[in-house]
């Protein structure tokens, strides 16, 4: 955090576009402030694109003052029914909204809104940081308005209610999930008041949509170190209620002396690793062959897989005398899983869900293949069933090696590196993503005049299984003699 005078925080606020706000709202005789992130974030050092603007009186008007004042450059979007507008100017967005104060009903997050003070503004905001606010008008430009000590808490990085917490949580339960997104997101810590009153107010999460809050879920998982959020979601009990699957991985349960780890923990952990790998994803747009879809298009969706990558565990825990506990095929049951937590968190069915499956059902088999010889063999089926993501998939397995044994872990680490080597030395490497066979079942079908049956599936196999075993090239002529001498075993003849 940064310390500014008042004539350095007017040097933040030089834009041209501030002074055009300044002279409309002297003109119109109305006070007016910048409010919340963008002030929060000046402080903090963090790029903020949304800029608030707070006009004691009529926001609307105020907006449309000045569209008029800037002319053709500048698009005006009024929303009536909630009191605001949305201006944008050369590449900059701000939004309008007159001071109000606001009262809220047990079953709704849905304020009545009436008109008052700057006082007032800053009384319902969420947060002490957020309720920063720094005057346009000419006689106070610069002037920094922090009635709840704002500043203090962003240098010891609390996160505190500008009231009572308990009125703050209740009167719009998404804010509990907003402190807990800003905690992670900003590496500060909950006021142990403000925490006791998540707790307290679990419950009224009930009352927020599911979009809303896979949107704040969304904001943690994307953090430097999303960890953080997940653990306060599960101290404060939030996350029994929102991810019921995800809180079932807690636990450690012993048995004539063996216990199992903890694989809630140890998901946090592969998730936090993964998130240090992905670090720099949301820089790349860049496609290519062997990525058609941007390593920014896919951060958000490979740390979804990490949190998701033992989600079978519970319903696979199995204690087995010779071997202790075991979670045979949890990746398999874990991919099963997934349509219906995407269903019911809203969040998208799409090709995205399929990346997470795909990426959950796999991720036990670099891990088999490395702890065992790194042949050609099983190296091809690998970049046969992961295609595309076969990048992103060892990504999440070299992750999930959180071993405190350190020579195991390292073991595993290099024997990755081999796995890797392996798939950039295969010659024909690239024709093992998305790999089809040269002959597909509809000509053999053709080649031997057979319906719909089993021995097509069979042929389709030999011929696959000889081109990942290494005996028969990725080639068409190599395929067709190989499939006639396959078929002859079962009595099949060329139709022609």
């Amino acid at each position: 955090m940064i310390e500014l005078t008042t004539d350095e925080l007017k040097q933040r606020f030089s834009a041209d576009i501030f002074k055009q706000i300044s002279a409309t709202a002297d003109e119109l005789g109305m006070e007016c402030y910048v409010v919340g992130g963008y002030v929060r974030d000046i402080f903090l050092e963090r790029p903020s694109k949304d800029i608030d603007v707070v006009v004691v009186g009529s926001g609307v008007a105020m907006a449309e003052a000045l569209a008029k004042r800037l002319g053709r450059g500048a698009h005006l979007s009024v929303f009536k029914n909630f009191g605001t507008a949305q201006l944008k100017y050369r590449g900059t967005e701000v939004e309008f909204v007159g001071a109000r104060r606001e009262s809220y009903t047990h079953d709704s997050r849905k304020p009545i809104v009436e008109d008052g003070t700057l006082e007032d503004d800053q009384n319902r905001r969420d947060f002490t940081i957020n309720a920063l606010a720094v005057c346009l008008n000419r006689a106070r430009y610069g002037e920094l308005v922090d009635p709840f000590d704002g500043m203090y808490d962003m240098k010891d990085r609390i996160i505190r209610t500008p009231l009572d917490p308990d009125v703050t949580f209740s009167d719009d339960p998404l804010r509990m999930m907003r402190c807990i997104r800003f905690a992670t997101q900003l590496n500060f810590f909950i006021d142990e008041e403000t925490f006791d009153s998540l707790c307290r107010n679990k419950e009224r999460i009930s009352i927020i949509s599911k979009e809303r809050i896979i949107d704040e879920l969304n904001k943690i998982i994307l953090s430097p170190v999303p960890s953080r959020g997940f653990v306060d979601l599960e101290r404060s009990g939030l996350l029994s209620l929102i991810f019921p699957e995800l809180a079932a991985l807690q636990g450690v349960e012993v048995r004539k002396g063996k216990a199992h780890k903890d694989n809630f923990y140890h998901t946090l952990e592969v998730l936090d690793n993964v998130a240090r790998a992905t670090a720099d994803w949301s820089k790349d747009n860049t496609t290519s062959v062997l990525e058609p879809v941007s390593k920014a298009e896919r951060v958000l969706w490979i740390r979804w897989a990490a949190l998701l990558h033992d989600i079978g565990k519970p319903a696979t825990k199995r204690w087995e005398p010779l071997a202790g506990w075991t979670f045979h095929n949890h990746n398999y049951v874990g991919e099963k899983m997934i349509p219906d937590i995407f269903r019911n968190m809203k969040l998208p069915l799409n090709e995205k869900m399929k990346y997470v499956q795909r990426l959950v059902g796999l991720h036990m088999r670099p891990i088999a293949i490395a702890d065992e010889e790194v042949t050609d063999s099983a190296v091809r089926r690998l970049l046969f069933e992961a295609g595309y993501d076969i990048d992103d998939l060892m990504t999440l397995c070299e992750a999930d090696i959180t071993s405190k044994n350190h020579e195991r872990k390292q073991r595993f680490l290099n024997n990755f590196a081999m796995v890797r080597e392996k798939m950039e030395d295969l010659t024909h490497r690239d024709e093992y993503r998305n790999f089809q066979p040269p002959i597909s079942g509809n000509e053999i079908m053709e080649i031997f005049g057979l319906a719909p049956c089993m021995e097509i599936g069979r042929l389709k196999n030999v011929v696959k299984n000889a081109i990942w075993d290494g005996i028969i090239p990725n080639e068409y002529d190599a395929a067709y003699r190989l499939l006639l001498e396959a078929a002859a075993k079962y009595g099949l003849k060329p139709v022609k």
